[in-house]
């Protein structure tokens, strides 16, 4: 079970003291860009959808281990087959059982390539899923595998039968899952407001209404909730964290996470960073000390990879992404073109400051740089077209929920995925064996060839690991975690802390 905290001024019913109801408001950056949980997996999406579904597994809120959740148990029947025990108790708001169909349909939907899920390239390990009773999920994997557990605490059970009812635009508009809330209402690119679900299996959460709303401007979250009218945010920089620290309502709210900070370099595209010398340029440009330092605050440590030291294969040797202008005017001098321009698509999602010092940086070695901003839906269809005609350089902030490298580099540079627009044979071979071996030594070992592959062709720049920092009233009760869950049913508000 997840964790839940207690809170000593609210009633049996979740309500405050004296009968009110409590309500959450969470100001995020950006509107969720779908309410399908088999399709996107960002950060201004996952956490809106999955409180309202249930996921197969959750992680331990201390250990980060898999741990049961709507799966009550599981074990292999052979290398490649893992069979899970479903609870025999869960319901979908609708009244319908929540059964291992239910859990086969969610995965092989994730499979479909006619669905398009950027999470296909997490589960494409997976060879089949199918429900043999009404409450065994049976997974057959195409090789052993040693992240399944991880990727299926990102799995969100959809109803079957709903699914198929709505169709894929009518789980965007009205989704329909068995977690601890239900959706009350929208404000297209606006807010979105769940409410507790009553008839929940698990434990009464003790929030009864959750807001998220979409705030794009840091200063105006950050007023939010110092004026009150919200009591989380997300996402701050590290000079509102440390405004914040003085204050005797709020508190900061910072822990490490697997989430790396990068920079996506267009490879495939008709764009000057198909050329080596560019995206060496690109890497000598930059003034990693000076992002970490002035922007990041002491909320970020260098990794010098496209990963972070929690994530397994995490390499030994990291590459030396060094600040070095001179070397960067000198590479681009070679190419004949001193002064390239560079497309640069963003969204509100991602900090305005931290882009316009990499643009900064950029322009200072000859580089042109045009940044274009628009909403996140927008921008996520934008660079994950096939076409690869997105621009030159991206700005991301990857997790994958999942503590692997193999949730990070597989699905940013493999050939044809969806983020991809990269593509080495020798590459795509290493993080196949990463991922389809289970011995701990080869999978390191693979990973390390994986990434001096990266290293030498920078499809990718890592840039830094980032915390995960929140605003919040001290009248809020959470622990956030190094995978960034936020599971309202883990908040409470009441009491000072």
């Amino acid at each position: 079970m997840g964790s839940s905290g207690s809170s000593n001024s609210t009633d049996g019913n979740g309500g405050s003291a004296g009968g009110a109801q409590q309500t959450l408001t969470i100001d995020s950056p950006d509107y969720p860009s779908t309410l399908d949980p088999g399709l996107q997996y960002d950060g201004s999406t996952y956490p809106v959808y999955r409180n309202i579904y249930d996921q197969l597994l959750r992680r331990d809120p201390d250990s980060l281990e898999p741990v049961a959740w709507i799966a009550t148990s599981w074990e292999q029947s052979s290398p490649t087959t893992w069979q899970f025990k479903l609870r025999d108790d869960v319901k979908f708001s609708d009244g319908s059982a929540l059964t291992a169909r239910d859990a086969a349909f969610s995965l092989n939907r994730i499979l479909d390539k006619d669905l398009g899920s950027p999470q296909f390239a997490n589960f494409s390990a997976v060879k089949q899923a199918s429900a043999p009773e009404d409450h065994l999920l049976v997974v057959e994997t195409k090789a052993p595998s040693a992240t399944l557990l991880s990727y299926l605490t990102t799995l969100s059970i959809v109803s079957e039968t709903y699914a198929k009812k709505v169709g894929k635009a009518g789980l965007n508009e009205k989704p329909m899952g068995s977690g601890a809330y239900t959706l009350e209402s929208t404000r297209a690119g606006s807010e979105v407001t769940l409410a507790r679900r009553d008839t929940y299996w698990g434990k009464k959460p003790s929030i009864s209404k959750v807001i998220f709303r979409a705030v794009p401007n840091l200063a105006t979250r950050v007023a939010d909730l110092q004026s009150g009218r919200a009591q989380l945010v997300t996402t701050l920089a590290a000079d509102q964290a440390n405004q914040l620290k003085s204050s005797t309502a709020n508190k900061v709210l910072a822990v490490p996470t697997e989430r790396v900070a990068y920079l996506g370099l267009n490879v495939l595209g008709n764009t000057p960073t198909k050329d080596l010398k560019v995206r060496q340029a690109v890497a000598a440009a930059i003034n990693y000390e000076s992002l970490i330092k002035n922007l990041v605050g002491g909320y970020a440590k260098p990794v010098g990879a496209v990963l972070t030291p929690l994530a397994f294969g995490y390499p030994g040797k990291a590459a030396n992404f060094a600040y070095d202008p001179a070397k960067a005017k000198a590479l681009l001098a070679e190419t004949g073109n001193p002064n390239p321009v560079l497309n640069f698509p963003a969204s509100p999602a991602y900090n305005a400051q931290l882009l316009q010092a990499i643009q900064s940086d950029l322009e200072a070695v000859g580089f042109k740089v045009n940044i274009t901003n628009t909403d996140q839906a927008t921008y996520l269809k934008k660079v994950q077209s096939p076409a690869h005609d997105w621009g030159s350089i991206r700005f991301g902030r990857w997790s994958c929920s999942c503590l692997d490298a193999d949730g990070v580099i597989y699905p940013l540079f493999h050939t044809g995925t969806v983020w991809s627009s990269y593509s080495n044979k020798d590459f795509d071979k290493a993080v196949e064996a990463g991922r389809t071996n289970i011995d701990p030594a080869v999978r390191k070992d693979a990973y390390n060839t994986a990434f001096s592959i990266l290293n030498r062709d920078l499809p990718g720049i890592g840039l830094y690991q980032e915390s995960a920092i929140y605003g919040a009233s001290k009248d809020l009760q959470w622990k956030p975690d190094a995978v960034e869950s936020l599971y309202v049913d883990e908040m409470t508000l009441g009491g000072k802390g």
